[in-house]
């Protein structure tokens, strides 16, 4: 398999676009195998390449960096991107069609069965759960994607006819001309308008997972979501379709629902969602749902399956419970970048006396947001910059105590102040945290770090 992707690259000019974390294993791929090859790489950071230990003695490579890193991309067979560089303001008419992904690049040349899962929220928690419930029941397989290391980094460890669980971004998505075997999108909110023209073209780059399915292939897909519904609209669908949904609807064949407490596929009851289970809410119990909806599918044992869910321990920083001090929980939930996710794990959690919110404005509509503030039971609301204090300033409910901070420091100490003994103040951005913090996971590991160190002692 990898001999195949190699004869591909062997005889290409090919040009590694952005050298983060990616664009290095991409390059250290090529060069492992195609000693000689003169490789372009391309980069917004002015100098990048004296700056890189990896490039240093390496004569046959031509590095171009600063503004002018995205000149002249037609010259170019292919494009290999990494998932985070926009093209929103730049036309790309003459070279789409060379532009591709290591994820790409593995599902052209690799000979596995593939499962990706895409959505705003949810993919990791769902990648993982999905992963576990495969490999609890022996089948060989792997976890790859946006969930943490580059593809590139583990292709030597590919096998045939394994089976890979694939988280991928709405930015791996984008230029993707390729589709999993099993292509699942759990939902579509407003997310990423920095990234994108418009809401459309995102849901458009969702779409992308499986555009490019055969018929014995299969589409998962949420039901509940307004979004991604609009768009499914104007798509062809070729694979076998899967629907989910939360409400009790008119159950079929190819359709999970939820209904007197359990979950239906057709007549069959798939799940008790009163079992005890550490994925709390709703949102979680959709997650939940897809994970069934492969087990169908791939006709696994239902009992292990369920077994595998019951146990299964949410991922650091998604309802993460940070600890009970002073009689106060604390959670951490600073994945949580769109109102949406803060609204789904305040639900989750039911006792939710603080709240902590606000990061980086990327032009989200905060009304409806602001509207279920306003009716909710919250009685302390921590604003930081810069969303919070937007928001913060729109708060009309005389019950809610609006507290404007500038740092994560005094959001902790002015949460462990005014939080009630007995109940939780919850981290729930609603907001990305670039601009403040590297990413959720920094912002996430600061907060539980100040949460143990700085409470008020008994």
């Amino acid at each position: 398999m990898i001999k195949e992707l190699i004869n591909y690259l062997k005889d290409k000019k090919i040009l590694i676009l952005g050298f983060g974390l990616e664009g290095q294993s991409t390059y250290k791929f090529i060069r492992e195998y195609l000693k000689e090859k003169t490789i372009h790489i391309s980069d917004k950071e002015e100098n990048f390449e004296k700056k890189s230990e990896l490039l240093k003695q390496d004569k046959n490579v031509i590095c171009i960096s600063g503004e002018k890193y995205l000149d002249n991309l037609e010259k170019y067979d292919v494009i290999i991107k990494a998932p985070g560089i926009s093209f929103m303001n730049l036309d790309i008419s003459k070279f789409t069609s060379k532009i591709t992904s290591q994820l790409e690049l593995l599902l052209e040349f690799f000979d596995v069965y593939t499962i990706g899962i895409t959505g705003t929220k949810g993919k990791s928690t769902t990648s993982t759960l999905i992963y576990e419930v495969l490999k609890n029941q022996g089948i060989n397989c792997m976890l790859l994607g946006n969930i943490g290391t580059p593809v590139f980094e583990h292709i030597d460890e590919i096998k045939e006819k394994m089976t890979l669980v694939l988280e991928m971004s709405s930015h791996q998505l984008e230029y993707m001309k390729k589709s999993t075997n099993i292509s699942i999108i759990l939902n579509i909110y407003e997310e990423h308008l920095d990234h994108y023209k418009t809401l459309e073209d995102y849901a458009k780059a969702k779409c992308n997972i499986f555009k490019y399915q055969k018929e014995n292939d299969y589409f998962l897909h949420s039901i509940d979501s307004e979004i991604l519904n609009k768009e499914l609209k104007k798509c062809h669908i070729t694979g076998k379709e899967y629907k989910i949904s939360l409400e009790d609807r008119t159950s079929e064949n190819n359709k999970l629902i939820v209904k007197d407490d359990k979950v239906y596929i057709g007549d069959k009851v798939l799940y008790n969602t009163l079992n005890k289970r550490n994925l709390l809410g709703k949102y979680n119990l959709s997650n939940i749902m897809f994970a069934l909806a492969v087990n169908e599918i791939l006709n696994l044992n239902l009992s292990k399956t369920i077994d595998t869910i019951n146990n299964f321990q949410p991922l650091p920083h998604r309802i993460e419970r940070v600890g009970e001090f002073n009689g106060i929980t604390y959670y951490n939930d600073s994945i949580a970048t769109i109102p949406e996710a803060t609204i789904n794990s305040i639900e989750a959690l039911e006792n939710v006396n603080t709240l902590i919110i606000g990061g980086m404005d990327r032009g989200v509509n905060f009304e409806k947001f602001i509207e279920y503030l306003n009716n909710s039971k919250i009685e302390n609301l921590i604003c930081m910059p810069e969303t919070g204090h937007s928001i913060g300033k729109k708060i009309t409910n005389k019950k809610i105590k609006v507290y404007m901070v500038e740092a994560m420091e005094d959001a902790v100490n002015t949460a462990k102040k005014v939080t009630k003994e007995n109940m939780i103040c919850l981290l729930s951005p609603a907001a990305a945290s670039y601009g403040f913090f590297k990413n959720f996971k920094e912002k996430g590991e600061i907060y539980k770090k100040l949460v143990r160190e700085s409470v008020l002692p008994n």
